[in-house]
């Protein structure tokens, strides 16, 4: 499956970039594509991040599995922005925000077009995009061929061969009865949410509340650095203390970003991406690392199914969508409702104070709602040994049924 959507999933971002010809339905061409594209990674991310299930039976594998992952997905994040970044900044141009204007204006800061637009199809401008695209979709294309070749799944060792697959509703309807999963989701739903707000109102607000334009993308980076570096400290952190205890770690951003919402400068701005990305790293892991607990304990309270891995892992991405979705929406129709005007220099201050409350109050209450409702997941480091030694129970159970049916066979011959 991962396979066969992937060169749909190359042209659907390429065309996502591309600069159609007509002006009156731009609006629909992209909309589409970009339905299209986020189909088609949600067709791909389903059994790519299910396929951690079926490498090892072993949690502390599957753990260092799912850590070289998400380490391995901030840092295609960091190298797709650099390589995106590098080939389309010819085709911007440099944004000036002049203090003083002349006299006969009525505002106190003027106002310069940030935002080229062209509609030259074969502008600069459109090829240079096109570039970036094509030159990211070589990369997608390149990560799908190591994945395909360098990756072995195993088949599910807790399984009979007897057993059948849970149809999909069914499954589902058990999914969303099982109380570990119900907590994991809701926790992470909020969590989720809240780090959604912090990283697409960071930049919005390092520009117009904080005066720090110019440097907004040293920020970024420096997030996301810090995320790729700190998820093996996190993976080493929830093996010695457990991840219940490690999910702390997502509440560090909190008393930084509020002292920046209150004390706009430099250095603390640096401060607070850097430990931003320390808690994104932990929000990051955390619930990937957990789900395969979970998956476990629901395989021992039923034995006799398979097939379940998929429905656990295809609604927990339904979950991170629905979750980047919300943050997407509040912040738009946050900015749109206080009169946010993309490209100006001077935003109201209506539309700072909400930027202010959308990276500091917002994001502080969710976190904490989430870490409140995780307090009542059920599965600890101890439950995790004894699910451990009783599937170990039940694989040798099944290994022996197994023998003992061929044997069977093998006499009625």
């Amino acid at each position: 499956m991962m396979l066969a959507c992937t060169p749909f999933t190359v042209v659907s971002y390429f065309f996502m970039w591309y600069l159609p010809p007509f002006v009156s339905g731009r609006a629909a061409w992209y909309l589409t594509f970009y339905c299209l594209f986020q189909a088609l990674t949600t067709l791909f991310q389903v059994p790519y991040s299910a396929l951690t299930m079926f490498l090892s039976t072993d949690q502390k594998e599957r753990d260092s599995a799912t850590a070289y992952r998400m380490t391995m997905e901030v840092l295609g994040t960091l190298i797709g922005a650099a390589l995106q970044g590098q080939i389309v900044a010819s085709a911007h141009f440099s944004h000036h925000c002049t203090v003083n204007p002349p006299v006969n204006t009525t505002d106190t800061w003027h106002d310069t077009p940030s935002f080229p637009d062209p509609s030259d199809p074969l502008s600069h401008q459109a090829k240079v995009y096109m570039i970036a695209a094509g030159v990211i979709g070589g990369v997608y294309l390149l990560g799908i061929v190591i994945l395909f070749l360098g990756v072995k799944e195993k088949d599910d060792p807790y399984a009979l061969n007897s057993d059948r697959a849970i149809p999909f509703c069914k499954g589902l309807g058990l999914t969303m009865k099982h109380g570990p999963y119900v907590k994991l989701t809701a926790s992470f739903l909020l969590i989720s949410t809240a780090v959604q707000l912090e990283q697409s109102n960071f930049v919005l607000f390092c520009t117009h509340a904080a005066d720090l334009r110019n440097h907004f993308q040293y920020l970024v980076v420096t997030i996301l650095v810090s995320a790729a570096v700190s998820i093996p400290f996190w993976q080493k952190f929830l093996q010695r203390f457990g991840k219940k205890c490690a999910a702390c770690g997502i509440s560090w951003m909190i008393p930084f970003a509020v002292m920046l919402v209150t004390i706009p400068n430099l250095i603390l701005a640096y401060l607070v991406a850097f430990v931003s990305g320390l808690s994104i790293a932990a929000s990051l892991l955390l619930p990937w690392s957990m789900l395969p607990d979970v998956v476990d304990n629901f395989r021992l309270q039923n034995p006799h199914g398979k097939g379940h891995e998929t429905i656990f892992y295809s609604s927990y991405v339904f979950f991170t969508k629905m979750s980047a979705g919300i943050g997407l929406g509040i912040s738009a129709a946050g900015l749109e409702f206080t009169g946010y005007k993309p490209g100006m220099c001077r935003q109201s201050n209506d539309v700072i104070l909400t930027l202010k409350i959308l990276i500091g109050v917002v994001p502080a209450i969710l976190i904490l709602v989430g870490l409140f409702i995780l307090l009542f997941y059920p599965i600890t480091e101890e439950s995790r040994k004894e699910t451990k030694l009783a599937l170990e129970v039940l694989r040798r159970s099944h290994q022996s049924t197994e023998n003992l049916d061929d044997h069977k066979e093998d006499t009625s011959v």
